[in-house]
């Protein structure tokens, strides 16, 4: 029952484009999904009422008292729980943090300068510096320009490996098919091709993004949170 969180603290980062993509090729594949709404704007639960989008997927809106509770039923599920986090640095991102195995942090382009994401990966590294909590964490770039060159996309690649910073190789490219979902609900794989441009595109980008996630998060491989909870009740 792996746990992944998206994270970013400023809006407009894709994080929730980001679960939307990976909650529909998991459940494409097969696999049972829980997503943990914590955004109060609720889109990802505004999208999943539209059509109820499969029954291997189970959206639980949650608040920073209920996360917890949610997080703990979601895993008695089973299959992969994705949080889905708002725009803001307060408790909730800290507590999200302590219940996950993998921080994915959105951002567009390479603008590692840009206050959400840094936000983010200052508080990793608080917590790695300060409480020997290490909790893994990369950058998925979003929202790329579907006819930027391998050598621009490489270029921003390397300007976070410079800095140390792990980042997917699988950057979300800017597609009409993730706009139109959220309004007409439903599976990315079950929109229809004739209305919606490049999908077979967009399902290949989905793919590839899950793959690799799924490679960093065995099923079998969720790790104990209770310890790193403590120390980040602690600092926070």
């Amino acid at each position: 029952m792996p746990v992944l969180t998206f994270a970013n603290t400023k809006g407009g980062a894709g994080k929730t484009t980001a679960v939307l993509i990976l909650a529909s090729e998991l459940a494409g594949r097969g696999h049972r999904v829980t997503i943990v709404d914590a955004d109060p704007r609720g889109w990802i639960s505004r999208w999943h009422a539209i059509a109820g989008a499969s029954s291997l997927i189970s959206v639980a809106p949650v608040s920073e008292e209920t996360i917890e509770a949610a997080t703990a039923k979601a895993k008695k599920r089973g299959g992969y729980i994705l949080i889905d986090l708002p725009s803001s640095h307060d408790a909730l991102l800290a507590k999200a943090v302590g219940l996950v195995d993998h921080v994915l942090i959105p951002v567009q382009g390479c603008a590692m300068d840009a206050h959400g994401g840094a936000e983010v990966l200052e508080l990793l590294r608080e917590l790695d510096q300060s409480c020997g909590v290490r909790i893994p964490h990369s950058v998925v770039l979003t929202r790329v320009n579907a006819a930027v060159t391998t050598r621009a996309l490489q270029a921003a690649k390397d300007f976070l490996a410079a800095r140390g910073i792990a980042t997917l190789s699988t950057a979300i490219a800017e597609r009409a098919a993730y706009r139109d979902v959220f309004d007409k609900g439903g599976l990315l794989q079950a929109m229809n091709p004739l209305e919606v441009s490049n999908l077979a595109r967009a399902l290949e980008n989905g793919s590839r993004l899950a793959t690799e996630v799924m490679a960093l998060l065995p099923q079998k491989a969720a790790r104990a949170a209770a310890p790193r909870k403590a120390a980040i009740a602690k600092a926070a």
